[in-house]
């Protein structure tokens, strides 16, 4: 017990707690892929027979701490700092925050166009990208007098998911947070998207569901 609290002891208790209180700070993966699948499902207008299987409580699944059980083999005085000294908040899986003006207003945006997208998704004019927004596809299957119409529906659709990833991570003060909700938006848009419709796979391809 001395040696713990000579100055290298010491140096190595504040260098641990410094790490898990690190390592606490991570992207909730399954509370995002939950709350996606909501907006998701929202702005496509999928009818719940069709949508994908929920948790039996419908609430949004929380990450486990990929680091949940690095106390565990820890010293009684290294147990003892981090229970006094990490916060309880830092050591729970953060909630991510989806209600927000700005936030609902996207939604109510990307709600209100989904009836014009939807035709040209289910032709294959339009498909989801791999990056999360739309792409057009083959521009041959939209009638000539409705082409523009289509080009600046996409281009609103897709300054809206702009605006939505940026804004969940602003939303949660976690701007760092982006990319990875950008990444999971992607994946869930495709997973939720009824049959028939096109969407690119890592490589660019266009794959029909």
């Amino acid at each position: 017990m001395k040696a713990l609290w000579s100055v290298p002891g010491l140096a190595l208790v504040f260098a641990l707690l410094a790490g898990c209180v690190t390592i606490n700070i991570y992207f909730p993966t399954a509370a995002a892929e939950e709350a996606a699948r909501a907006i998701v499902r929202d702005a496509l207008q999928v009818p719940d027979s069709e949508a994908a299987p929920q948790s039996e409580s419908g609430a949004q699944l929380p990450a486990q701490p990929r680091h949940a059980g690095a106390a565990t083999g820890s010293t009684p005085v290294l147990a003892w700092v981090l229970e006094r000294l990490v916060s309880p908040a830092a050591a729970q899986s953060p909630d991510l925050q989806i209600e927000t003006p700005a936030i609902n207003r996207i939604r109510a945006s990307m709600r209100e166009r989904a009836p014009q997208l939807a035709p040209h998704f289910r032709s294959g004019a339009i498909g989801f990208g791999n990056n999360g927004d739309v792409v057009i596809r083959d521009l041959s299957e939209v009638p000539l007098r409705d082409r523009s119409t289509v080009q600046r529906l996409v281009s609103e659709e897709n300054s809206d998911r702009d605006s939505l990833y940026r804004e969940i991570a602003r939303a949660n003060d976690r701007p760092d947070w982006e990319r990875q909700i950008r990444e999971t938006f992607a994946r869930v848009w495709v997973e939720e998207a009824p049959a028939g419709y096109w969407y690119q796979d890592r490589n660019g391809q266009w794959r029909q569901k």
